[in-house]
């Protein structure tokens, strides 16, 4: 597939120029997408907080990277998720030459799309703790806690000036902040964004989930009958975006294409999707139809796939409807069998995954999935199965509250 460059007026093609992913099985996009593919499983004890009484104790808890720049003292500011991010953007902007010698950015003006759901929650939960103890917090812990503060902790780490939106919608929070950072490039509002999402454990939101015995005590295993629950896990993942022009002019080299981007939203249910899938169907129908491609040219899908009853059960049934009974193109698969749940960082890193999917022609196999649901078991990739050729992958999101979102990629040759 040959790509020209946009002409004058006409909306800008947006480049894919780097990436960046921590994630439970690596420090980097390519070492967790090694394990990925290996089948690697990142689950592991909890040991951040204490997890007695919990039905499940267990989570895809990361490592956090060396970031050798940083003193000791420096460090200890940081919350969890800004050691998880820092990471992982250093990686995308240097892939996408976008650093100097000594870790600054070389473009004045870099804005951020930022995607979280706890932000530096640990902070918080550590000011409490002590309250609670009787001792006197730290204000600066509770300084920390609000999620424009990560925003903060990259700029000043890469010397990045331009506007920065966080975006907290849920589980879609990831995809959802790339699709605004595209939007920002076909409107003409920004040349370059560095986009992505982050999220750290935390003991009020593990808790949370494991009331809701959504949790499970066993693998995870998404679109399987014998499914038990979802994985909470933990990373970053970003993207560095740009209109293709600007790209070029620099000469950089673009590793794919944001051709799309698709949201709807059900009003079902705060928690539980639609049965019916159709807002899932909605948002991928409108990523289609503003890359002006058809349902089968998608080759490979990055699906949402948590392991709960009722989002995999809705969402087979949206693939199915989408595109036809019995289906094998596109060839789909979950990662979070892997990886775990990331929340909000969820879509960014699945972002990474279906451009490395492209990039590499290697499809992750659905891991875990002995027994799958009817709907999609024609279609979900198997371990062993042979590399081919990608144009396009679609990678999408479910969300609390009926959010659904949909990023397609393209190859640029």
């Amino acid at each position: 597939m040959r790509v020209v460059i946009s002409k004058r007026g006409a909306k800008p093609a947006v480049a894919v120029t780097g990436m960046g992913a921590v994630t439970a099985l690596g420090g980097d996009a390519f070492s967790s997408w090694k394990r990925v593919l290996e089948g690697s499983d990142g689950t592991r004890p909890v040991d951040l907080f204490e997890t007695e009484g919990c039905r499940c104790r267990s989570a895809a808890q990361a490592a956090i990277p060396l970031l050798p720049s940083r003193t000791s003292a420096e460090l200890r500011r940081l919350p969890r998720t800004s050691r998880f991010a820092i990471p992982a953007a250093w990686e995308a902007l240097a892939q996408a030459d976008l650093l100097i010698a000594n870790g600054q950015a070389k473009l004045p003006q870099i804005p951020l799309c930022l995607a979280t759901t706890e932000g530096g929650m640990e902070f918080g939960e550590r000011f409490l703790e002590e309250i609670l103890a009787g001792r006197k917090g730290r204000l600066r812990w509770v300084g920390r806690y609000q999620p424009e503060q990560q925003a903060i902790d990259l700029q000043r780490c890469f010397g990045l000036c331009g506007r920065s939106v966080v975006i907290a919608n849920s589980c879609s929070s990831g995809a959802d902040a790339l699709g605004y950072a595209a939007q920002l490039i076909w409107s003409g509002e920004a040349a370059c964004v560095l986009a992505g999402g982050f999220e750290a454990l935390a003991e009020t939101v593990f808790v949370g989930f494991d009331s809701l015995r959504i949790l499970t005590t066993e693998r995870c295993a998404p679109f399987d009958r014998g499914r038990s629950g979802l994985l909470l896990g933990e990373g970053a993942g970003f993207l560095v975006l740009e209109s293709l022009e600007h790209a070029l002019s620099r000469r950089a080299r673009p590793l794919c294409l944001l051709t799309g981007y698709g949201q709807a939203t059900d009003r079902y249910h705060l928690t539980q999707p639609s049965p019916d899938g159709g807002a899932l169907c909605q948002a991928m129908e409108s990523a289609l139809a503003q890359a002006k491609l058809p349902r089968e040219a998608v080759g490979y899908l990055n699906a949402h796939g948590t392991g709960t009853s009722l989002n995999d059960e809705a969402e087979a049934r949206a693939y199915s409807r989408f595109f036809g009974a019995g289906w094998q193109t596109p060839r789909m698969s979950s990662t979070k069998a892997m990886i775990g749940h990331a929340l909000g960082a969820a879509g960014a890193i699945e972002a990474v995954f279906s451009v490395l999917a492209l990039s590499t022609g290697q499809l992750p196999p659905q891991w875990n999935t002995p027994d799958p649901l009817p709907e999609v078991e024609q279609a979900l990739v198997r371990p062993l199965e042979s590399s081919r050729p990608l144009n396009h992958t679609m990678s999408v999101n479910v969300g609390f509250g009926g959010s659904n979102a949909a990023l397609l990629f393209s190859r640029y040759d």
